[in-house]
């Protein structure tokens, strides 16, 4: 097995129109069921979705988890509940985490960036680059209710970051390990 081989291309091969179509489909639906795993614990619920964003990521690589995310994002604004809490449609992507959904985009790439250069076979570059790729989607996710609500940075450290910090290791931690344990695990087969 190549050091630049994905999850998927592990488990798969080489990987058809049809089978990368079918890989995108199903990461929008693991997205969507983590995502329904939440708990408001303010303006932003804290879910699994980040999880499964990551897992995407890395398991299908850049171009596949950004396309994956890009489906996912156009399912919930033609209306179907693949957000947290069932939410659905343009006017909950222009809301308070219109920002973070953006975001999850750059976080599929690096994590799969990642996977695509070989980072995310070894546990400890996985798990930096998990972080890394969970960090970034502060970015638009604070950057969005700054601009569009006029949200206060105090409160936006306070209520949409600080709350979710320990969990984001967790999470990072919980993805790196198993796409780099599946990895290891399909190289000794």
């Amino acid at each position: 097995m190549s050091r630049d081989t994905t999850l998927a291309q592990a488990v798969f091969g080489d990987l058809s129109l049809a089978r990368k179509g079918a890989l995108v489909l199903a990461g929008t639906v693991l997205i969507a069921i983590a995502a329904q795993f939440s708990i408001f614990i303010g303006p932003v619920p804290l879910s699994l979705q980040s999880l499964a964003v990551l897992t995407v990521g890395f398991a299908l690589g850049a171009r596949l988890g950004v396309a994956t995310l890009l489906v996912y994002l156009a399912q919930g604004a033609m209306g179907l509940p693949v957000f947290s809490g069932g939410g659905a449609g343009l006017p909950y992507m222009m809301g308070p985490t219109g920002g973070f959904l953006l975001g999850f985009v750059a976080m599929a790439w690096l994590a799969g960036w990642a996977s695509d250069t070989g980072l995310a076979r070894r546990v400890v570059p996985a798990i930096g680059m998990a972080l890394l790729a969970s960090a970034i989607i502060y970015i638009p996710g604070l950057l969005w209710p700054a601009l569009v609500f006029g949200t206060e940075w105090a409160s936006l450290w306070a209520h949409w970051m600080a709350p979710f910090i320990a969990g984001d290791v967790l999470k990072s931690a919980v993805a790196a390990l198993a796409v780099s344990g599946g990895l290891a695990w399909l190289g000794r087969r």
